[in-house]
């Protein structure tokens, strides 16, 4: 029995084992080849209009509509963004705020040094925030997909100096979920990179310096 005892305990230290491997490896930070690899493959851009589809998502997210058939049966506000090479990022941020939590700063680093490898430099990226289904309005959650995307778009710029040309952000809230199935689900709160279009040729290859902060003035003396 002592035996069987001891082979039963050695079974469930190896299950336990495998699933703390397993969570481990889902929050490891992407590489950036791993990011390349989901990009460069390009074929043909697809005709969307972003400055009207950030307008169609708000007024979408504010009309209340009598008979909404529900988040499973919503139609997709942009399907043929699914035609766009895509990589899914799970970036942490505070809760009901765009503020990105520091262990995802790997990650958006990793995005980062991808979107400077030889065979991404050609291209413009789409930055999609997306959002779980909540208790919060679908216009707050509109709001919010749209300002995490925002972030990401200001930190690749600001702090790993990515051309703002090649980088267009745009919140779908609740309007296409990643999984449709589930809209609660936490998938649908990743952010999606996808491969836009081809670099303006007059683009710059950085942008332009951010102005510092205004000098404080020296008090007064009295």
């Amino acid at each position: 029995m002592r035996a069987n005892g001891i082979a039963i305990t050695m079974v469930v230290v190896q299950v336990l084992a495998l699933l703390a491997g397993a969570a481990s490896a889902q929050t490891t930070a992407p590489t950036r080849d791993d990011i390349v690899g989901k990009l460069n493959h390009f074929e043909q851009a697809v005709e969307v209009d972003l400055p009207a589809m950030k307008q169609q998502v708000m007024e979408r997210a504010k009309t209340r509509i009598k008979n909404d058939p529900g988040p499973v049966n919503r139609p997709l506000i942009a399907p043929d963004l699914a035609n766009l090479p895509a990589f899914n990022a799970q970036i942490q941020f505070d809760a009901d705020t765009p503020i990105i939590q520091p262990a995802s700063y790997q990650t958006v680093g990793r995005i980062a040094d991808a979107l400077v490898h030889s065979s991404l430099l050609p291209y413009t990226f789409l930055i999609v925030g997306h959002v779980e289904s909540s208790a919060k309005t679908r216009e707050a959650n509109a709001i919010l997909s749209q300002r995490r995307a925002d972030a990401i778009r200001d930190v690749l710029v600001n702090t790993f100096k990515i051309s703002t040309k090649r980088l267009h952000p745009i919140g779908l809230g609740e309007e296409q979920f990643l999984d449709r199935a589930k809209p609660t689900s936490a998938v649908n709160g990743q952010l999606q990179i996808l491969t836009y279009a081809k670099v303006p040729e007059d683009a710059p290859a950085h942008p332009a310096a951010a102005p510092g902060p205004a000098a404080k003035k020296p008090a007064k003396k009295r």
